[in-house]
């Protein structure tokens, strides 16, 4: 095929489909080969001569030759898309998972659709309806179904969980015990005896783990804890609880998130509360900005990009035959480690007697 000759095929097959999308007989006709190969070309790399598959990535390159997921799938089954939920995209904790997940899709060749519930179970449940046909599996990353329709959804489509441990579906789960052990012996060491828990969402997994490793970590030093809430896992949530845990007697508080402790400590402030000492603030998976807050925040670290990369990883182990991420080790707890920072510090002597 001469220098001009594709230049000229290229501006007839234009013409001839009369400013249609070009199709994988359009690239065919321009490299010179035939269409099955382009097929083979564009959905397994690898699978055929280098140099034609070049010319075909070349020719798919002049043509603007996007691949249509949807046509794709009818003869594999496979979108080649991923759906990821989530129940609050403006929480921060949300970034890190995000970007783990969309990097495991991106360098598999996958596209990842991120849909946001806003807390509610219902809304999650709809769109989850919605996008099932369009994807080849699901994480849910925040979730706040109940476990039975997380179950039948499991029964229909792949789906890994992150956060949340239940039978029968994969969960990319956080070690909780050891960042809440490291937490209530720094807030032991600092002389602290009485301690409040400010829960999250009462479909929140991970919130009833957290009270529960706090619950027994705490006697065992000596101290005292009470739970407070089910709450919303806003600013707003932790600032709705300031009262309680006034009222409470506690010298030190521990939320279930970075944003609640945020609002906590932003509101004990404007209420004249010293912090720390007055009450220590402390909270979970050290989202960007819990360093901005004067004082900064104490709270414990989770590696949420890895939680997502993992999640996605483990999720392609099952929807694609040539993954390489078969020996995924959904296993191993993801590791959690407290940071300190300013809001926690020693009580003022005789506080909570």
């Amino acid at each position: 095929m001469s220098d001009q000759q594709p230049e000229r095929v290229a501006r007839e097959s234009k013409r001839s489909r009369g400013g249609s999308a070009p199709t994988i007989y359009d690239i065919a006709k321009l490299a010179g080969v035939n269409p099955s190969t382009v097929s083979r070309a564009l959905s397994q790399p690898g699978r055929i001569n280098v140099k034609t598959e070049e010319r075909i990535q070349a020719a798919a390159k002049e043509l603007n030759y996007r691949v249509n997921p949807i046509a794709r799938a009818l003869p594999t089954g496979r979108t080649n898309t991923l759906g990821l939920f989530v129940a609050d995209i403006t929480n921060p904790v949300i970034f890190g998972i995000v970007r783990g997940a969309e990097r495991a899709a991106a360098d598999a060749g996958y596209t990842l659709v991120v849909a946001e519930s806003q807390e509610s179970g219902e809304r999650e449940a709809t769109a989850i309806e919605r996008v099932m046909p369009s994807v080849d599996g699901l994480v849910l990353a925040t979730s706040r179904l109940a476990d039975t329709q997380i179950k039948q959804i499991a029964a229909r489509k792949p789906v890994v969980v992150i956060n949340r441990e239940l039978e029968g579906v994969t969960g990319i789960l956080p070690d909780v015990e050891r960042g809440v052990d490291q937490l209530v012996a720094h807030l032991a060491e600092l002389g602290h005896r009485s301690i409040a828990y400010v829960s999250g969402p009462e479909t929140s997994w991970v919130s009833r783990r957290r009270w529960e490793a706090l619950l027994a970590a705490a006697p065992k030093r000596g101290m005292t804890i009470v739970e407070i809430g089910p709450g919303v896992p806003t600013l707003d949530g932790g600032t709705a609880a300031i009262s309680r845990v006034i009222a409470s007697g506690v010298t030190a508080v521990v939320a279930f998130n970075d944003l609640m402790a945020i609002g906590l400590l932003r509101v004990a402030l404007e209420r004249g509360i010293a912090v720390p000492s007055q009450l220590s603030i402390a909270g979970f998976d050290d989202i960007f900005g819990s360093d901005f807050t004067a004082p900064a925040l104490t709270t414990v670290r989770a590696p949420l990009i890895e939680a997502g990369e993992r999640a996605v990883r483990h999720l392609l182990s099952r929807v694609s035959p040539q993954s390489d991420d078969r020996r995924v080790d959904v296993e191993a707890l993801l590791p959690t480690e407290l940071v300190v920072r300013g809001s926690t510090g020693h009580p003022l002597p005789g506080a909570g007697d």
